[in-house]
């Protein structure tokens, strides 16, 4: 129970962190990352007390990983376009 609390403690502040510091790209991501493995863990935990199958779990490490690969090349290609990793940087209203 105390294990539930201090994972769901966790996610809420990730959630703090992404709405306070929305500057960095790379920030952004770490932060993303950090609350997929909050899930991950809160996943494995109900998964044990239900004693049910791990399907769902290789499933989601499988997108977590996308995830990640995805947020890292679009990472560099603003690097490599704009020189900084800024979000404001990058306008998404150019058409």
């Amino acid at each position: 129970m105390l294990i539930n609390l201090y994972l769901w403690f966790l996610m809420i502040f990730g959630l703090i962190k992404l709405v306070l510091n929305f500057k960095h790209l790379l920030n952004l991501l770490m932060i993303v990352e950090f609350m997929m493995m909050n899930i991950l863990l809160l996943m494995v935990i109900f998964l044990m007390k239900m004693e049910s199958e791990f399907y769902f779990f290789m499933l989601f490490m499988i997108m977590m990983v996308c995830e990640g690969v995805l947020g890292l090349v679009i990472l560099i290609l603003m690097v490599r376009s704009y020189g900084n990793d800024y979000f404001y940087s990058l306008n998404l209203m150019l058409w």
